[in-house]
């Protein structure tokens, strides 16, 4: 089932759902929007094949900052940070979409990991890209995106007690992690 406004709000305010830091302003009728963080981290132009088994070609050719704003040139691929770090416990997960008036300006706000186990706890690293013949600004602190939450049985191994979960507490845009899986 997906969660209302009424039933975000209240498992928010009973503890269930921890965002940090919280504006019920924020809450829409099935979401809450989420907002843009202030670092980026894109790889600058490079022939080096990224390996995803190899940490050291993931982190190679990389670049990153802590900006106010943000252009994304036509076709660029960028990651960056949610503002809010949020914490779902074992029987509630969310899904991450991108705002439909960024997505008319081209801007994608994940390419495929939009799914938040249960468990999860961090900052939400956004996956953006351009598909727009100009340049796109984007600003630290607007509203990108919108978490809808799920109620779901609970899970016996939720996200952060698995043992192999990569990105539980991070924060920062982070770069993909695949190399700590097993070839």
């Amino acid at each position: 089932m997906i969660l209302v406004d009424w039933q975000i709000e209240n498992r928010i305010e009973r503890g269930f759902i921890k965002i940090d830091p919280f504006d019920p302003k924020l809450i829409q009728p099935n979401s809450i929007d989420i907002r843009l963080g202030d670092h980026f981290v894109w790889y600058e132009e490079s022939d080096d094949v990224i390996d995803p088994y190899e940490q050291d070609s993931i982190v190679s050719h990389v670049d990153e900052k802590h900006a106010e704003y943000i252009d994304i040139p036509p076709g660029m691929f960028l990651l960056a940070e949610t503002h809010e770090c949020i914490t779902l416990p074992d029987d509630i997960v969310a899904t991450i979409e991108g705002k439909s008036s960024i997505a008319r300006l081209g801007i994608a706000l994940h390419q495929t990991g939009g799914w938040i186990d249960a468990g999860f706890c961090g900052t939400i690293t956004l996956e953006i890209s351009n598909a727009n013949r100009r340049p796109v600004r984007l600003y630290a602190g607007m509203p990108i995106g919108q978490l809808v939450f799920y109620t779901t049985e609970r899970a016996e191994k939720p996200y952060g007690s698995k043992g192999d979960a990569k990105y539980l507490n991070q924060r920062q845009a982070t770069l993909s992690r695949y190399h700590k899986n097993i070839k």
